[in-house]
């Protein structure tokens, strides 16, 4: 993995931070509402977390719906 790779991996959000992400239906944005570091039992799955690659918990801004996504699935915006 080349370092530029790396850092894209490793990016970090922090919640309040307002973010974008492809879903079925197309893009959709929300806002991060909390981050998993350790893996968790989401809708019937466990989810896996590390502080290496946490998960971010995100509120739909459109429908409220919360969606649970690793950080490369995520991209800032505002």
């Amino acid at each position: 993995m080349t370092s530029r790779n790396h850092a894209i991996r490793k990016a970090t959000f922090k919640v309040g931070d307002h973010v974008r992400w492809n879903s079925e239906a197309g893009h959709v944005t929300g806002r991060i509402t909390r981050i998993h570091v350790d893996d968790f039992a989401y809708k019937g799955y466990t989810h896996h977390a590390s502080a290496d690659e946490p998960q971010y918990e995100i509120k739909s801004d459109k429908t409220a719906h919360i969606a649970a996504h690793k950080g490369a699935a995520l991209r800032r915006i505002d």
